[in-house]
């Protein structure tokens, strides 16, 4: 969700009203994904990065968050939507962490669509913990160093259970991953837009998907191989 400060600056107003204004596209574009058929949306709302930014920022995103999570229970409810937080949230605030986690469990249920909020994240930082956690297995034995693979790995990242992308969008023309699912994307195909996030409208997230459309995923295999797997 990135170009809200920019967005801003270009209209000469604060940053938090840009903010609050792509705040705003957060739930169109959730209504984009169900009524399009996806199944899950990761949002990448705050890096462990963001820290670094000024103070007012900070906890003017946090009161943000809290805003927004508030105004849109109801809606997320009514479209059976699921919530799951990836990152560090025992750092955030109470009164952003204590919400969430309430919105999380009363959501568990839902099936329709799941909206994953990546908040204090960064994969660097999942992946150390994930490596910490295989390494104090391997010493208790209760794996041996030998038999660790890829899915005993992606078991021990935050998304475990949950499906690696196969879309990133990334907004407001950066051509950048910026320590977003570094493993979990692998294979996932990335579209670039100059669009801010705060203009970022059902339309332009249909074009993204128009745009996943016309690729081609090989996964290693070559273009007469897929066309041969597609043939009935």
């Amino acid at each position: 969700m990135d170009g809200n400060g920019r967005w801003a600056a270009a209209r000469h107003l604060p940053r938090l009203e840009g903010h609050r204004r792509g705040a705003e596209r957060i739930f169109d574009v959730v209504d984009c994904c169900i009524d399009q058929g996806v199944s899950a949306l990761t949002l990448f709302a705050f890096s462990a990065e963001n820290w670094r930014r000024p103070v007012e920022e900070v906890t003017g995103l946090f009161k943000l968050g809290e805003w927004v999570l508030k105004a849109n229970l109801a809606r997320l409810h009514r479209r059976k939507v699921r919530l799951k937080v990836i990152g560090d949230l025992e750092a955030m605030p109470d009164f952003v962490k204590n919400p969430l986690k309430q919105a999380i469990t009363d959501s568990a249920k839902h099936e329709a669509f799941t909206l994953i909020v990546a908040l204090n994240y960064g994969a660097r930082q999942e992946i150390t913990t994930a490596v910490k956690n295989l390494a104090a297995e391997a010493l208790a034995g209760k794996i041996k160093p030998e038999n660790i693979g890829w899915d005993d790995i992606a078991n021990h990242l935050q998304t475990s259970g949950l499906p690696d992308p196969d879309l990133i969008i990334r907004t407001s023309g950066e051509h950048r991953l910026s320590n977003f699912l570094l493993l979990q994307s692998a294979y996932a195909e990335i579209v670039f837009t100059p669009v801010h996030w705060p203009d970022f409208t059902k339309e332009e997230f249909t074009k993204a998907l128009s745009e996943f459309g016309k690729r081609e995923r090989r996964f290693g295999m070559t273009h007469e191989q897929i066309n041969h797997t597609k043939t009935p």
